[in-house]
């Protein structure tokens, strides 16, 4: 391939208000607030050095607008764009300046319906990471991967795997070995985009990654303290899958974030997938709890590259929805 993507970079969704959204992210996460004006809250974690992670437009309602993944060197973003144009996707090139601190970028809507978003070039900032006197909240370090809901999980893998350079780690099967749920990735860890079976196209959640599992409980802590009990969703617990220690909470949007740490290293060129029965209640808990029903029903709806339209939405080539661990 002539191109290298080096891992997913940044997100940009809605919300509704911009005040109450930096008091969940900022104040009670512990989110790095980089700038701001009126229509945009930058944020990035205290181990980033560039500019931002995660970009909250004010909107009148929630929707993702890109999932953006960096990219080795500016002709790769030409290379990939070429790629897209070449099966008839319609690539878009986004005006010179009309981002934030973000370079020469384009956007496109993937097969699934999703909207990708790469660039090569952000301005950087001060790396905080050592700055232990701002640590608050769930002191999140980074951006660490998106998971989307998607029709066809087995057709997006495919287009991941075969045409952009992903690997898969891990993944779900059904009983007749039909891939229900997977993890993919750019990154040495275990993902970077994750797809699992449902409604869509729509984005289930960011994940952040975190320093260590106290800083999940500190996190708990502080959102009931100040009020957000309610939107704690899942968890803490630890996954199967991945092995990561977990916190699933949604905004004052309902745009679901996971806080996530403790995972492993997928860099090895011989590393197998790791494959997961869907009724195994080991998968999505390591200690056996059930999701609940929000979790495989409820996420974000993604918005089209040209249009700014919501994506519409269908159901999944696989009809079971949520696993069933009674034995």
């Amino acid at each position: 391939m002539d191109f290298n993507i080096i891992r997913i970079a940044r997100v940009v969704m809605n919300v509704t208000d911009l005040d109450k959204a930096k008091a969940f992210y900022v104040d009670a996460l512990g989110f790095v607030e980089t700038e701001r004006d009126e229509e945009h809250l930058y944020l990035r974690g205290l181990e980033e050095h560039v500019h931002h992670s995660l970009v909250l437009k004010k909107a009148a309602g929630p929707g993702v607008q890109a999932m953006s993944y960096k990219v080795m060197e500016e002709s790769h973003l030409d290379n990939l764009y070429k790629l897209f144009e070449s099966k008839g996707m319609k690539p878009k090139w986004l005006e010179q300046g009309s981002q934030r601190a973000v370079g020469r970028t384009f956007r496109v809507q993937d097969p699934s319906g999703l909207p990708l978003e790469f660039f090569a070039k952000m301005e950087g900032v001060d790396r905080l990471l050592q700055r232990f006197d701002l640590y608050r909240g769930a002191r999140v370090q980074r951006i660490d991967h998106v998971n989307c809901m998607v029709q066809d999980v087995e057709a997006a893998q495919n287009f991941y795997i075969n045409e952009l350079g992903f690997r898969c780690s891990e993944y779900t099967a059904t009983e007749d070995d039909r891939v229900w749920a997977a993890w993919l990735h750019r990154k040495p860890t275990v993902h970077d985009h994750a797809f699992m079976n449902g409604k869509g196209p729509r984005l289930h959640h960011v994940g952040f990654t975190l320093s260590e599992p106290m800083s999940v409980i500190h996190c708990c802590d502080v959102l009931a303290s100040l009020g957000y009990a309610d939107g704690i969703e899942r968890g803490p617990g630890r996954h199967g899958l991945s092995n990561a220690f977990f916190l699933y909470l949604k905004d004052p949007d309902g745009n679901r974030i996971e806080m996530y740490t403790g995972d492993y290293l997928t860099s090895d060129p011989d590393f197998m997938p790791i494959r997961w029965d869907l009724n195994d209640p080991r998968r999505a808990t390591f200690w056996g709890h059930a999701a609940p029903d929000s979790w495989f029903n409820e996420a974000t709806a993604v918005l089209d590259v040209h249009t700014g339209k919501e994506v519409a939405q269908g159901e999944p080539t696989l009809q079971q929805r949520k696993p069933d661990f009674v034995t």
